[in-house]
């Protein structure tokens, strides 16, 4: 076990039963199950910047209260994060209720400015936020501009793309209202979300203050919550211009999988963009 490992489970009183376990996932970052005489922790390894941006994530998600599982936080130091282990069980039939009722209660926790204190990362990508009172200029100069920006300079975004993204973005102001910004997970696609026997689970945040359809546009972007999901979560009061929104919000996981994975994304960000096109103001 390397030596500066060792060191944060001595810290924390910790002792070893047994080498690291790799888990599943951890395309960006290594992840380990560890079995301790304390009992099991998992310990993740990745860039320093990034796990401190995660921990803080994993620490306001705690302290909002939204009824929803968060593992604790043991420490972080360096490249390594330490943090309580959740075991999964199966999905139970009242678990996508809980997950949004859970989520309505998460992004019910609002502030005045969009963004957060402290810069993070979605996946490797660095993502600013700088706080802005407009919700409209964050999602143009924050997210949209940058990440069409750096697809383009890789060459993964033709330049007539880019124009229409960026015609997008400066078009925000003619129909969406600027809002509250809600406290949000981030990236919350399902390979982070986490079924346990004491409910829904939170993991691997990417934590800002944004519009609050941010979640749930990365929840349908790969999948469905299903209908007691938005049962719960819009309690009877949907937004009318919900689709938009969805796709609208679905256009930077898609540039940031771009920019990440390649050009087998570039076709899903073509269709959000003809999506929020599509729609007359």
């Amino acid at each position: 076990m390397d030596a500066s490992l060792e060191r944060v489970l001595t810290s924390l009183s910790l002792t070893p039963r047994g080498e690291l376990r790799p888990m599943s996932g951890g395309d960006i970052a290594a992840v380990y199950w560890l079995d301790t005489d304390q009992g099991a922790v998992v310990v993740k390894r990745d860039d320093g910047q990034r796990l401190a941006g995660e921990a803080d994530g994993l620490e306001a998600l705690r302290a909002s209260g939204c009824g929803l599982i968060v593992p604790e936080v043991l420490a972080q130091a360096g490249e390594w994060l330490v943090m309580e282990a959740l075991q999964p069980s199966r999905r139970e039939a009242g678990d996508a209720f809980a997950l949004g009722q859970g989520l309505r209660t998460l992004h019910a926790d609002t502030g005045d400015a969009h963004g957060w204190p402290h810069d993070n990362a979605c996946g490797r990508t660095p993502q600013p936020n700088a706080p802005l009172a407009d919700g409209r200029v964050f999602q143009r100069q924050r997210r949209l501009l940058p990440l069409a920006a750096a697809c383009h300079e890789r060459c993964l975004l033709d330049a007539a793309l880019r124009q229409r993204i960026e015609t997008l973005a400066d078009d925000l102001e003619s129909w969406l209202p600027d809002a509250p910004a809600s406290l949000l997970h981030g990236d919350l696609w399902s390979g982070n979300l986490l079924y346990t026997s004491r409910g829904p689970a939170l993991i691997d945040p990417a934590v800002y203050r944004h519009y609050p359809e941010v979640d749930l546009a990365m929840l349908t972007l790969f999948g469905s919550p299903g209908e007691a999901f938005f049962e719960a979560y819009w309690n009877g009061d949907a937004p009318a211009d919900w689709p938009r929104r969805e796709a609208l919000f679905q256009l930077y996981p898609l540039l940031n999988h771009l920019l990440l994975f390649g050009g087998g994304y570039l076709g899903g960000v073509e269709r959000a963009v003809v999506r929020v096109e599509s729609y007359q103001d």
